[in-house]
């Protein structure tokens, strides 16, 4: 079995990441990320100006894990659902069982009510690993369009 990376893998990955959080699964959603991952959610300008802190940031599967059961047990949200619309990644580089790719993302927030509105779009900049034959998150950065920031950026994009 091959150890690089392509294109679909990166596509499948992304569909079945975005399917996980959708689907209201997020104490799945941790399983994405390699052990010592690195997670972060900033915006374009702290991007652009090299900020390194961000509306979230993880650096462990476990804090990622946390954040999980922080939402679960200690935050309370009015109901509600996402959709998220993904393009086609760019793969920038492949090699060795590691790859890096860019994914443009949208994610719509669906109230209980059926208000739909935008509620996120950017791109996914990630570093990807394949670690006991299956491929994982080891640095994802969403860098959000908007530097308006919404307190339900809290949950996972």
């Amino acid at each position: 079995m091959s150890t690089e990376i392509d294109l679909l893998q990166v596509a499948a990955f992304n569909a079945a990441y975005a399917r996980t959080i959708d689907n209201d699964a997020l104490e799945q959603w941790p399983a994405f990320f390699a052990p010592d991952c690195h997670y972060r959610i900033t915006n374009v300008e702290n991007e652009r100006e090299g900020l390194p802190a961000g509306i979230v940031w993880a650096d462990s599967r476990d804090m990622l894990e946390d954040r999980i059961a922080a939402l679960r047990e200690a935050n309370i949200y009015e109901r509600q659902r996402y959709r998220h619309l993904l393009g086609m990644p760019v793969l920038e580089a492949a090699e060795g069982g590691q790859a890096k790719a860019t994914t443009p993302f949208m994610v719509a927030r669906i109230m209980h009510t059926g208000e739909t509105a935008v509620f996120a779009t950017g791109e996914y900049r990630d570093r990807f690993v394949r670690q006991d034959g299956r491929l994982l998150l080891a640095e994802r950065v969403a860098v959000c369009d908007s530097t308006v920031t919404d307190t339900l950026l809290a949950l996972p994009l």
